[in-house]
């Protein structure tokens, strides 16, 4: 008979007599490992990004035009023909009804969605490689000859109008909402929702026409990234989409005003037993010299679960499932958002500990323990983030649109590698001083009211 085979468990692999095995350092992260992105514009002015990305026989497709409201001034009723547009934009064209565009993707396995906000229109989906010219098909057919039928356009409103109550009735849509307002005023950025009245008061004809108008490839981006050859996915896009054309050069958002420092306004939300901390302030492109730098001091204060603001206020004082802070990017700009929901009976006293927080970035600057754990975040995120086709196929989109190429995530462990804890420092104090900030409180102001307006800094 054999000996009786023995194992260790896994605690007893990671000690010694003298004590638990030391962890080896982590290397550096010298680059990410990215393909070549063959980029070509077609005579119709639509730009197209070609991406060889293999591990699965998928495709993603990411196509974006620039679709901004006319004017410097916030238009509902653009906004409310806008989102309509985007409900609708699938349900049928001159060759097939919504059954059909369908049937026509399932057979490839693809599907084909489509998004809109203050900035663009965004035609998102995903198929198999090798069906890649039947999904560029059906989408040209979108493109060039959706019909909007006005049995599907009204199927579609009645359900857009239904979304939007259910959204409005959520505390963190009329917190966002209070926050973008606070921020930006009546630029067009600010208004991210229409209203359901905007929405029921849409003619069909006014939808077809704003088709017409602004889904024009001159200033539009279409990135593919899959198990695809460049050049010949490429020629597919130029051979389906040849017939979309247009004079009209898609309409950009102009860039919107800087936030201004100043008092918290209070929302007042009636009966609400939560309340939503939401403040903001300029924050730096990622374009902008000091960026990686700023990027970690984030991570340190409220970017991350190990952050010392979620430390704070959820691991140490309860007062909340999670407090975040992040930046978000305009055109030509950046803000910085720092938001966590709480009980109305502690609202005075999370704003409290976060000021606190933000003062401490200010007067006591990430350790260097800290500002490496920050990096290896980020650059662990990074690499994550990117792992996937669809992953990589949405951050080229996001930053073709920025201006940047894919030479920028190539240098990115490189530049947060190259910080220093002096210049997190610096971005720390630069632009995490409590007075930067503005934003809104959300709840029962009748509740949290008194205390917020004795701790001061709210109106």
């Amino acid at each position: 008979m054999s000996a009786p085979t023995t194992h260790r468990t896994a605690e007893e692999i990671g000690r010694t007599p003298a004590g638990p095995r030391p962890l080896p350092p982590l290397g550096a992260t010298r680059e990410v490992p990215l393909p070549e992105v063959v980029t070509e514009t077609l005579p119709s002015g639509l730009r197209v990004l070609a991406v060889h990305r293999p591990g699965v026989p998928m495709a993603e497709l990411r196509l974006r035009v620039p679709f901004a409201a006319p004017g410097s001034v916030a238009d509902p009723a653009f906004t409310a023909r806008a989102e309509l547009l985007s409900s609708a934009m699938l349900t049928g064209t001159g060759t097939h009804d919504r059954v059909g565009i369908d049937d026509e993707l399932a057979g490839v396995g693809a599907e084909l969605g489509v998004a809109v906000d203050p900035e663009r229109l965004l035609v998102h989906g995903s198929g198999l490689a090798e069906g890649l010219p039947t999904v560029l098909g059906v989408l040209a057919d979108v493109l060039t000859g959706a019909t909007y039928p006005e049995t599907e356009l009204r199927r579609e409103r009645e359900r857009l109008v239904e979304r939007i109550a259910v959204a409005r009735a959520q505390p963190r849509t009329v917190a966002r909402e209070a926050l973008q307002r606070k921020r930006f005023g009546d630029h067009p950025i600010a208004l991210e929702m229409p209203s359901g009245e905007a929405v029921a008061a849409v003619d069909p004809a006014a939808v077809r026409a704003l088709h017409a108008e602004g889904v024009v490839p001159r200033g539009s981006t279409l990135v593919v990234v899959g198990e695809i050859d460049p050049g010949e996915a490429i020629a597919a896009v130029g051979a389906a989409l040849g017939g979309w054309t247009g004079a009209a050069q898609a309409r950009e958002l102009g860039p919107p005003p800087v936030p201004d420092a100043g008092p918290l306004e209070l929302v007042h939300r009636p009966g609400s037993v939560q309340s939503q901390l939401r403040l903001t302030a300029p924050a730096l492109r990622r374009d902008e010299e000091g960026y990686a730098a700023f990027q970690l001091a984030n991570l340190v204060f409220g970017g991350y679960f190990s952050s010392r603001w979620m430390e704070n206020v959820r691991e140490d004082k309860g007062y909340t499932y999670g407090a975040h802070s992040g930046t978000e990017f305009v055109p030509g700009a950046a803000v910085l958002g720092v938001e966590t929901d709480v009980a109305s009976e502690v609202t005075a006293a999370a704003l409290l500990e976060t000021r606190y927080e933000l003062g401490r970035m200010v007067a006591v600057p990430p350790t260097a323990d800290e500002i490496e754990a920050a990096r290896r975040y980020a650059i662990g995120s990074l690499l994550i983030s990117l792992d996937s086709q669809g992953g990589l196929a949405s951050t080229l989109a996001a930053l073709d649109a920025a201006g940047l190429s894919i030479d920028w995530l190539r240098e990115r462990p490189v530049q947060l590698e190259a910080v220093t804890p002096e210049q997190v420092a610096e971005a720390a104090l630069q632009y995490f001083a409590p007075e930067r900030f503005t934003g809104v409180v959300v709840g029962d102001a009748d509740v949290i009211g008194p205390r917020l307006r004795a701790l001061g800094g709210v109106e």
